[in-house]
């Protein structure tokens, strides 16, 4: 599987210490019946501290591109990530 990084964000926690989050899709491949088709997740890590991956989300590069920006302009953590992909979903 690769990982193509988008972006890094940085929030400030509750106590307001800065904390650091990279984005990532990941590309990967997944079999439907005979055929493979190429396959996009999506990867938030935290530097320095935990990370989160959901693979094959979609095979759709627009869909995916879509989950990927809202991932980073909400801020969401390695803890949320897995509830935010199965509401978007």
């Amino acid at each position: 599987m690769r990982e193509l990084f988008l972006q890094t964000v940085e929030l400030a926690d509750q106590s307001g210490a800065p904390r650091r989050f990279d984005y990532s899709i990941l590309i990967g491949e997944m079999d439907v019946g005979m055929y493979a088709c190429e396959s996009y997740g999506v990867k938030v890590a935290e530097q320095g501290g935990e990370e989160a991956c959901v693979p094959n989300v979609t095979c759709s590069a627009a869909r995916i591109d879509e989950l990927s920006g809202l991932l980073v302009r909400n801020g969401v953590t390695p803890a949320a990530l897995r509830d935010v992909v199965s509401d978007w979903l």
